[in-house]
């Protein structure tokens, strides 16, 4: 089970960064329709994963992120408000904006 951290409100209306995985290869041509969100491929076992981060102006641009991968039929693993500390942690030379 997940525990929660007590925090100050976060507001719903800010730019922040997220992660987002999925199940899928995500082509780069989707760029435009991911807010130009980075994205990164790994191989894994039974299918490719791509990890998507990037900084996203209001939670309402991150709903329409989610829509899309929906419409594309793509399986979300998880979607996480990245802290300032994380943010370094996603490699740049593995990634591809889109």
């Amino acid at each position: 089970m997940m525990s929660i951290i007590s925090r100050k409100p976060l507001p719903y209306d800010s730019p922040a960064t997220y992660q987002i995985v999925v199940q899928g290869q995500i082509d780069q041509t989707w760029s435009d329709c991911l807010e130009g969100m980075h994205r990164q491929v790994t191989a894994e076992a039974d299918a490719p994963v791509t990890t998507l981060e990037g900084k996203l102006r209001d939670q309402a641009a991150l709903a329409g992120v989610l829509n899309t991968l929906y419409e594309m039929h793509l399986a979300v693993i998880s979607v996480k408000r990245m802290e300032t500390s994380e943010i370094a942690e996603f490699d740049p030379r593995k990634t591809d904006k889109g």
